[in-house]
Formats: structure tokens, sequence, C-alpha cells
């Protein structure tokens, strides 16, 4: 298949705060999203079989469990359109299991990419909602903005962050996400806070803004992410990001995000990464709306 490249790029957490449970066990919450250039690549070739297929991806998913088939799946149905298909590759760099949100993202890619591809055109707020369906980050990458989230994430309101790079380390260990939102030991009770102030103190410092309500739960369970994230904080200031269980150091450049990942232990991963102002799916989302109006033109 020698199709187009849609990007798929990974999020970190700047901070993560559990503000309270719900009566159905969902869980509020108050963040903020930053895009990384860090990013899957996903390719599809559209047909009118309504077989889905992903015929290329990462061995450790079989296809059924894997999101790009089930967002797939999902659009279609929610169209009632039997006859949609498509084979989709996709090129896996964001670790599986890291924290990043790879599985939302190329998720969401999949969303925006066949809702042109295969000519449906929802609005925005239609895919969102399929979206939250496929889970709570999904929605996030669909924006295609860097922003505050609220609720369980789904409440987005697009923020202007600085200009920052990011060295990010993966030790390797799988976190169960479920177990940590359940664990008796975590708190639920940060107190809301609002967009301003805190959100933006990184403008002029290389400070992180609030903290990660999960990472005290996560480090006591999972040894490998206390040490990754003891060995990252004497380098640069440090944070989990997400339930885990990578972690990352905030720094002006991405020369000194390379510097700070000297010496990574072997069996860890690390990256070095700039912070995006938009997801460069809205760019080639942009190309293919140009393209298909070419051709019709």
């Amino acid at each position: 298949m020698n199709e187009p490249v849609w990007p798929a790029p990974a999020k970190l957490n700047l901070f993560l705060h559990v503000t309270g449970r719900r009566s159905d066990g969902y869980h509020e919450l108050q963040t903020v999203f930053q895009l990384i250039d860090l990013i899957d690549e996903l390719s599809f070739s559209v047909n009118q079989s309504g077989q889905i297929s992903r015929v290329v991806g990462p061995k450790t998913i079989a296809p059924a469990d894997d999101l790009v088939v089930r967002a797939a799946q999902a659009l279609r149905q929610a169209a009632g359109r039997a006859d949609l298909g498509v084979d989709i590759q996709l090129n896996k760099r964001i670790p599986i299991g890291a924290g990043l949100g790879g599985g939302s993202s190329d998720a969401a890619t999949v969303l925006v990419a066949l809702n042109a591809l295969w000519g449906l055109d929802w609005p925005l707020e239609r895919l969102l909602a399929l979206g939250l369906t496929l889970g709570a980050d999904v929605p996030f990458f669909i924006g295609g903005q860097n922003a505050w989230g609220a609720g369980v994430g789904e409440q987005l309101t697009p923020v202007s962050l600085p200009v920052r790079a990011y060295s990010v380390v993966f030790p390797g260990v799988a976190v169960s996400t479920a177990d940590i939102f359940q664990a008796s030991e975590l708190t639920r009770n940060s107190p809301a806070i609002t967009i301003g102030g805190s959100v933006f103190a990184t403008a002029t410092t290389l400070a992180l803004p609030g903290r990660n309500d999960l990472e005290p739960v996560v480090v006591n369970r999972y040894p490998a992410v206390e040490a990754a994230l003891r060995w990252l904080t004497e380098r640069a200031p440090a944070r989990m990001t997400g339930s885990g269980a990578s972690v990352f150091s905030v720094c002006l450049t991405r020369q000194a995000a390379q510097v700070v990942l000297q010496g990574l232990p072997a069996d860890w991963l690390g990256f070095a990464v700039d912070g995006l102002t938009h997801s460069p799916l809205m760019e080639r989302l942009a190309v293919e709306r140009a393209l298909t109006g070419a051709i019709g033109a």
C-alpha cells in the first residue's frame, strides 16, 4: 500500500489533577494537554468491500483489539454504510502503553481521515462525540490543539502554551490505568483551579505547573517508573504524564532535551521532542480537502 501518510502525534499531560469521583465511577479531572512531535503514521486504502482490516501494525496487538480498527468500525456503523471498507497501515513510533496517548491519537486520525476519505464530511462536533465513545483522550486529538481539559478530559478549551522542548523517558513497563484510578490510596479531592495563572507559569520559567495526582500511586506500585522519575529529576524538573509509565522534563530547546537524555539506561527509551502549537493532522486534512476540491473542480 503506497498511500499518503496521515500523522497521529503523542501528547503530554503537563499536570493532572483529580478533583472528584462521579456516581458512575469516572473521575473528574483537570489537565493541560501538550502535543509533541513524536508521531505515529497511518495510511489508508479505501474501498467499497465493506471489509475493514489492519494490514500493517504492531505485532503485540491483535488487529481486532486495535483502536484503529475499532475506530473505523465505529465510524462505519454510525454512518450506516455497510459498504465502506478500508485497509489500514499503522507505523508505530509512540511506545505502546507509555501514557503518551498513542492509541487514542491513532483512533482520532482514523476518524478524521476516514471522515474525509469516505466522503462523509461530518461536522467536528459529531466526530468528537463518536471519539469520546472510544476513549477520553480521543476528542483532544480530533480537536488538534493544545487544550485545557476538564470533566473526564473531554471538556476542552484551546490554550496557547510557551514553546518548549521535552525529554521523555519510557521505562518499558505497562501501567494499568484502570487499576490506578481504582486505587484506594489515590487522592480525589484536589481543589479545582482556573485556566489562567498556574497553567501559564511556564511562560518565563521551566517550572511545571501543578502536579500529577496519579504519580504517587504509580511510583509506589511500579519501581521502574519510580527509578525513571528519580533519574530524570536529577537532571531537570520532571513529572509523570497521564497514568504513566512515561516521565518527562521540560527544556528550552530540543538540543537541551537531548543533553538531558545522555547516559539513559539501555533498557529504557528516550525521546527529545518539541512541543507543537497544533496537530499536523489538521495540516494533512487541509491538504486532503484541497486535493478533493481540485479533483472535483
